[in-house]
């Protein structure tokens, strides 16, 4: 299926200097990371933000089609930079083949340029938006409570949330998913805060009927539910029921997984084979993934230990993989030109990772996974070694024969040594390795 790079974190241009300047980084970066494996770029949301504390990471929508061209909110530019600079970063995704997804905010809006009463409950809000590029303008009937739909899903924050069942705003986000794809150039979505709205207006989106230059478009989309392994699975039936266009979500619950076994002592990886975790239950429609940028600290930390352990699990199994700009780019984990870093899983997953998957051994400090192959694509073996002290392996049954694995990427918190390759016995039978708190993937060789 590819792999989604999430190409910012959590104030990334003034972590870098890059205010203003963020789509022009990008674009130069968009070969090398095409030449990687990477396959699309999950941007940041473009629109102009309400900005009440200063330029922000857009996560608080003021004007939905000002992508950085009209002189508010604090500029004409986002913290991103212009819209031709994000029309320009778009054609050279296309250009080297990889696709665009477009963060869409649609569960609630800031910066308003002032207050209203509300007709039913008589609460004043700041609900009066008249943005610079005429379109899209909304006033208290807008947001609940209004005569549409007095109960709302959930909120965020303290900001005012948008009333789908209202027409005009209905026909609204219809009209802006239109726009982003057919002028704008986006490929796809990822949906921010779905537990704030009903499924069917996400439904509508994707089922629309899209067109780019006299082709039909049918875009992807992910999204952003935090919760509970059943949860996010019962939304994922709501939402797909009767579409044909089905929209995947993040799949939250192994992410804690992941960072139990990144950064806890001890953790039993029998607890990487439970079947309810989404990748396992729905794997066309599961968005595996290691970090995001609402991980910063808190109550929500970053994993702090050994990552690529993390790494290997998810672009190795089932799932849409989403590796992370900061891992990638700023903790240095791409290691390009080597064995042992997300580069050379990228490529793993791009050249081996198919068919489905099957766990050939687990026990507390080891986990052997096959991945079976298709035509042109022979499949894999993860190891996976949880032990602090030693390396481990197994003998087990893969069913192939006549050949031999041979290590395809592999890293170590304690040592880069080389696995050694392991022959097939005449049964199907072979050997695998990982090093200590490390893991090594394998590939057959006839």
């Amino acid at each position: 299926m590819g792999v989604m790079m999430q190409a910012f974190y959590w104030d990334c241009p003034q972590a870098e200097n890059r205010v203003g300047g963020w789509w022009n980084y990008l674009h130069s970066k968009t070969a090398d990371l095409a030449r990687a494996g990477v396959t699309a770029l999950w941007l940041p949301p473009a629109h102009k933000a309400g900005n009440v504390s200063g330029l922000s990471m857009g996560y608080d929508p003021y004007d939905y089609y000002d992508l950085g061209e009209f002189d508010q909110k604090g500029g004409i530019k986002t913290l991103f930079g212009s819209r031709r600079e994000l029309e320009d970063l778009i054609g050279e995704i296309h250009a080297q083949g990889l696709q665009a997804y477009a963060d869409m905010v649609l569960n609630h809006n800031n910066g308003a340029d002032t207050t209203e009463v509300n007709d039913l409950d008589h609460v004043e809000r700041w609900t009066l938006f008249r943005p610079m590029s005429g379109r899209f303008p909304r006033d208290r009937t807008s947001f609940h409570p209004n005569i549409y739909e007095r109960w709302d899903n959930e909120t965020f924050g303290d900001m005012p949330d948008l009333c789908h069942r209202n027409p005009d705003i209905y026909r609204g986000m219809l009209d802006l998913a239109r726009w982003l794809v057919e002028e704008i150039g986006f490929d796809g979505f990822r949906y921010d805060f779905v537990k704030g709205y009903g499924t069917w207006l996400i439904k509508s989106i994707q089922e629309y009927r899209y067109e780019r230059g006299g082709r039909a478009v049918s875009p992807y989309a992910v999204a952003e539910n935090w919760d509970s392994e059943r949860a996010i699975a019962d939304w994922l039936q709501d939402a797909n029921g009767w579409s044909d266009n089905p929209v995947g979500a993040f799949d939250f619950p192994l992410r804690w997984e992941l960072k139990a076994l990144c950064d806890s002592y001890g953790y039993d990886l029998r607890s990487l084979c439970r079947p309810d975790l989404l990748f396992r239950a729905c794997p066309a429609t599961a968005v595996t993934f290691v970090d995001n940028h609402d991980f910063r600290g808190g109550d929500t930390p970053e994993i702090a230990n050994d990552k690529l352990l993390a790494y290997a699990f998810i672009l190795t199994h089932e799932g849409y993989p989403c590796v992370y700009w900061k891992d990638y780019a700023v903790y240095g984990l791409a290691m390009s030109g080597t064995p042992h870093g997300m580069d050379a899983l990228i490529r793993v997953h791009e050249e081996l990772a198919d068919g489905p998957s099957r766990v050939l051994w687990a026990d507390e400090t080891l986990y052997l996974m096959q991945r079976t192959g298709s035509v042109g694509r022979e499949g894999l073996v993860l190891a996976l070694n949880n032990h602090g002290g030693q390396w481990r392996g197994e003998r087990v049954f893969t069913g192939t024969a006549g050949g031999r694995w041979t290590p395809a990427a592999w890293w170590s918190a304690q040592t880069l040594d080389m696995p050694q390759d392991q022959p097939d016995s005449a049964e199907g039978m072979a050997e695998f390795w990982a090093p200590p708190r490390g893991y090594a993937v394998y590939r057959w060789v006839p």
